[in-house]
This record gives C-alpha cells, structure tokens and sequence, in this order.
C-alpha cells in the first residue's frame, strides 16, 4: 500500500503556527548513528535528547512535524501517565519512588525545554481536575495526599462546589483539584520548537517520506520512495498512525479524539469563564477537556461516536456539549472543528519496547500524550545510548495484542465508547 504524504489538517494550531517547517523529502542514501521513524512529539523528543548527546540523528516523517496526535491533541499538559498506578502495583515499593518521580518528569522536560531554546508555545501554568460526582471528590482527595506526602513543589488545592464555579463559571461540577504544576501549551509550535533546537544541534529530518520497508540486520536499513537510511540503531515512532510493523499495529487501539476552537472571546466573557486561564478536565473515561488558547478563545475536546472527519459534524457534536456548561456562549462562533488518533493499549501502560536488539519503539500513550512523550524521549535516549535501567521498567510489561484492531477499528471503537459510557454513569 502505497502512503501518500500530506499536509496540516485544518486546525486552529496549523493556522497558528509560530513557524511552518519544509524539510526536504529524503532522497538519495544516508549513514547515521540513530534513525529514528516519525517526527511527532516521541520522535523529536527522542531525537532532541540524543543529539544534546552528541548523536547524529535523522528523523524521517511521512508527512510534517507535528502531523499527527501530537499536532491535534488539547494541548493540555498533565502530569502522571497513563497505567503508572497499575505499574507501582506491579513493582510495589521496589520502584515506588522512581515511578512517583516520572509522573511528573514529563512536565519538567517540557518547562525545561522551552526555556533552553526560547520556544514560543503559550505555555501556561495551571490546571483544575472537576469533578462530576462523588468518587471523583474521593480521587482528587486521594492525589492531594499523595503529592504532599512526597512534597510536590506546586500549588495543590481542593476546591469546594462554589470556588470552582467562581473559578471556571459553570456549576455543573461538585469540586475541583487545583494543580499549577500542570498547565497548557500550543502543542504543534512546541513540536516545531524542538524540532528546530534539533536541527540546530546536528539532526537531519526529513518530510513528506513515508517509509515503506524496514530491514532488519545488524544495521538496520529503511527505505522511502526516494532514499533509504542506514543507521546503528532504529526508533520506530509512528503511534496511532504507524503502517509498517503488523506486530505492533495490533498492540494499539488508534482511538479518535475531536476538539473545537472558538471565535476570540471578549475579555467580559473570559473573565466570566476562565479568568485564571487554566487547563481544565475531568476524570470521565469520555472525558472533556477545556482552556483558554493564547489568543483567547475556548478550545473544547471530548470523544464522538463518530468515525470521520467532517468538520461540520465535529462542530455540532462539540458545540452541545460546550454549551451544556456554558450556555453564555451560544452565540459565540466555532472557527476550527478537527480530529485525529490517539493510541490506546489494553492496560493502558506506554509500550517502550524492542523488536530487535538495535529496533525500539515507543507508543501507546493512552491520551497522556504531551508529558508522556517527553518522558519516553528522555527514557528512549538512555536506552538508546545504553543506560537501560528505566527502559527496562517498561520493557518487561509484555505489551497485550489485541489482533485485527485496525481491520476492526470502527465496531469496536463503537462498543467501546458505549462500555465507557456505561462505566461513567456508575
């Protein structure tokens, strides 16, 4: 099956990018320490770590930097990943601390990264968990606890029915988890951002060059239409939108996410819903997800069940369940409505694994993406580069298969999102 590049989809972070990128498509041969397949947020993450450590590398996207999940997805960046309290119950105490401490690395290499290399991504500090009923009260209660207990450096505060309607102005949640340890970001400008800071260090990437063979050898070997790459060692970063390995494609199940941009608001309405701009989400399996982007508007996320990408569809989907919270805004305009895959594994733990001993991969981020990434990328480039100690963590969890996700996807996606459903009303 031939993969025909393409560009941006239509969203608000495409239209509003600091800098757009037009790296060449691969052509000819290329020798190089490190090949890393996908230049989304695991790849350039992965990619950035090891070229600070004096690697060459070279990235090669099928299409753009940032054109899959890790251009499309909230923005909201959230601390913890995904199936980390399944992994404390796996190893108990023994790597109880290390685990608590890569919950929040990812933030870290973030607030880290923008400011080594001057990244213009309206980051912004601050997020508020809400809670819709009860035992979500209970969870939130349960997470303050526990960051204390291992003096978490940021703000945490449980708010009550009242403060977080005054916070975010709607009274549909009973409380609220106040974290400004967590925040926000123009995800597509911070995965340009770091692409470049890259580049600047040595990388070469390449665009618009769908691999369409890997050999594997003792130096492995990937072939596009018009080049090939020879390298000493192979990191296979596609994610929901990986082709090649039919091993690995059935270890994800590509999931779609949707989300909504609005006109800019008026300071009068910003002040009424969001006047601290935070990040803001709840604990539902079909969750939402809300904030303010750095132009002003409100940018809504949720799940569908839906199977396209018809941008009007999107926006009559999204905007119900927008104005459920804020009927103040019916009259307010949706610019931008779009969708895209995120990966989602069985446990829900990240998949940092090898399929040979120079072929990794990472993938499977479970809609913990944004800090998930940059935690992979760093734990990548230890492995890569021979440390193996965190990697190992995730290595020895045998990745569940779940054989014919992508021949099945739709159906069931469908019987999922009504399973969820039903668990989000217990």
């Amino acid at each position: 099956m031939k993969i025909q590049p393409e560009q941006h989809t239509n969203s608000y972070y495409a239209a509003t990018t600091e800098t757009s990128t037009d790296y060449p498509k691969l052509k000819g041969h290329q020798n190089t320490d490190i090949c890393i397949v996908g230049a989304g947020f695991s790849g350039i993450s992965t990619g950035l770590h090891l070229s600070e450590l004096g690697y060459k590398v070279t990235l090669v996207e099928a299409n753009k930097v940032g054109w899959g999940a890790s251009g499309r997805n909230g923005g909201e960046i959230i601390g913890g990943f995904s199936g980390d309290e399944l992994m404390a119950r796996k190893y108990a105490t023994k790597h109880s601390d290390l685990i608590w401490k890569m919950r929040w690395e990812g933030n870290d290499i973030i607030r880290n990264k923008v400011q080594q290399y001057s990244i213009n991504c309206d980051l912004k500090w601050g997020y508020l968990d809400v809670a819709i009923k009860k035992k979500h009260l209970d969870m939130m209660q349960s997470w303050s606890e526990d960051m204390r207990s291992h003096d978490y450096p940021h703000e945490v505060n449980l708010f009550s029915k009242e403060k977080t309607a005054n916070l975010i102005g709607t009274n549909k949640y009973i409380g609220s988890l106040l974290n400004m340890g967590n925040g926000h970001i123009h995800p597509l400008n911070l995965c340009i951002g770091e692409a470049r800071a890259a580049e600047s260090l040595g990388a070469s990437i390449y665009e618009q060059s769908p691999v369409i063979k890997i050999e594997k050898s003792t130096k492995p070997k990937v072939y596009t239409e018009h080049g090939s790459i020879s390298a000493n060692a192979l990191l296979l970063a596609g994610n929901a939108y990986h082709h090649f390995d039919k091993k690995m494609r059935n270890f994800i199940i590509p999931v779609n996410s949707f989300v909504i941009v609005t006109e800019p608001l008026s300071d009068e309405v910003i002040q009424k819903i969001n006047p601290r701009d935070l990040a803001v989400c709840d604990p539902n399996y079909i969750l939402e997800y809300f904030r303010l982007t750095g132009d002003k508007r409100l940018l809504f996320g949720s799940r569908l069940n839906y199977h396209g990408n018809n941008e009007s569809y999107i926006k009559n989907g999204l905007r119900k369940k927008m104005l459920r919270l804020y009927p103040c805004l019916s009259e307010i305009g949706i610019d931008y409505a779009w969708t895209g895959k995120i990966a989602v594994t069985v446990n829900h733990i990240p998949q940092l694994g090898k399929l040979a001993p120079n072929i990794y991969y990472s993938q499977g981020y479970s809609g913990h993406g944004v800090t998930t990434t940059h935690l992979a990328g760093k734990i990548m480039s230890e492995a890569i580069s021979g440390t193996l100690g965190r990697f190992d963590l995730f290595n020895k969890i045998t990745p569940i298969a779940v054989p014919g996700t992508h021949f099945f996807q739709k159906p069931l996606l469908s019987l999922g999102v009504m399973f969820y459903k039903l668990k989000d009303l217990l």
